[in-house]
């Protein structure tokens, strides 16, 4: 597997401006200026062997292994070894635009493309229900059977230490956040981004390029809600416990409930809701 030298121009993941701050009192009519920073968003286009596959408006930085835990939650991947090359598309008349990533896959490696487009259609198409998605998702994964448990203070420290590693987030209010635990609650890595899903992709995708893949021992923790895609995300890379923030959807809670994975929301420092599979956690 082969990498390009990350740009700087993708490090760029914050932005300055100034702006006008409105008087505090009701009859002022001074604006006070200052500087402000805003979470960079910009398209992103993920390409295997050269032919477009998605798009996704993200925060740059960390585009592998956003391209990597996408492919990865779509099954086309299933560790680092089937990548062959995973490079930024040259552009020599704009040498900074650095928004498509190209991915090859190793020799002997021929998924089912055909089937990631099937997925787009079903996700995107009017009047799919719950059970064909779940279904859908079956097709792929079996349940989650990882015997991994974990304790209160376990599952009570990782919102500290999620908040504590969120630097983008405490500059611009406005990015979201997944971090990947281990049953000790020491954080492996956390990236932030625009998208909760990409978020998602590229915590798994980094884990994925450091051979780390499946994620059986591991937890998943979010700075939002717990959404169906999330959900589907962490059985794709095979993660028993997944963690949020705030609340799940009602069809989160179905796929981790059909498929083994422990579900908690409404994370706080003295207070959680376990929604599936509370036996993985100790009291």
């Amino acid at each position: 597997m082969s990498f390009m030298t990350l740009p700087k121009v993708a490090k760029h993941e914050t932005r300055k401006i100034s702006i006008k701050r409105a008087p505090t009192q009701p009859h002022s009519h001074h604006h006070q200026s200052f500087e402000d920073h805003l979470a960079v968003e910009e398209p992103l286009e993920i390409r295997i062997h050269d032919e477009p596959v998605s798009i996704t408006m993200r925060t740059p930085g960390d585009d592998f292994a956003l391209a990597a835990g996408f492919l990865y939650s779509e099954g086309l991947l299933h560790n680092s070894k089937e990548i062959g090359t995973l490079r930024y598309c040259e552009n020599t008349q704009k040498p900074d635009l650095k928004n498509v990533v190209n991915i090859t896959f190793a020799t002997g490696h021929k998924p089912d493309l055909a089937r990631l487009k099937r997925n787009f259609y079903a996700t995107s198409s009017c009047g799919i229900c719950g059970k064909a998605s779940i279904d859908q998702i079956k097709t792929q994964a079996k349940p989650i059977s990882s015997k991994l448990k974990v304790t209160l203070d376990v599952i009570y420290g990782l919102g500290h230490s999620l908040r504590k590693a969120q630097t983008l987030f405490e500059k611009t209010g406005g990015l979201h956040a997944a971090g990947v635990f281990d049953e000790h609650g020491v954080l492996y890595t956390l990236h932030e981004d625009v998208g909760r899903h990409n978020a998602v992709d590229k915590a798994i995708g980094h884990m994925l390029l450091q051979d780390r893949s499946p994620l059986d021992h591991h937890i998943l923790m979010v700075s939002g809600r717990a959404s169906f895609e999330i959900m589907q995300k962490a059985v794709m890379a095979r993660m028993p416990i997944v963690c949020a923030v705030s609340a799940p959807s009602s069809l989160a809670v179905e796929l981790a409930r059909e498929f083994g994975v422990t579900l908690v929301g409404f994370l706080r420092e003295d207070d959680f809701n376990v929604y599936t599979h509370a036996e993985r956690i100790e009291v």
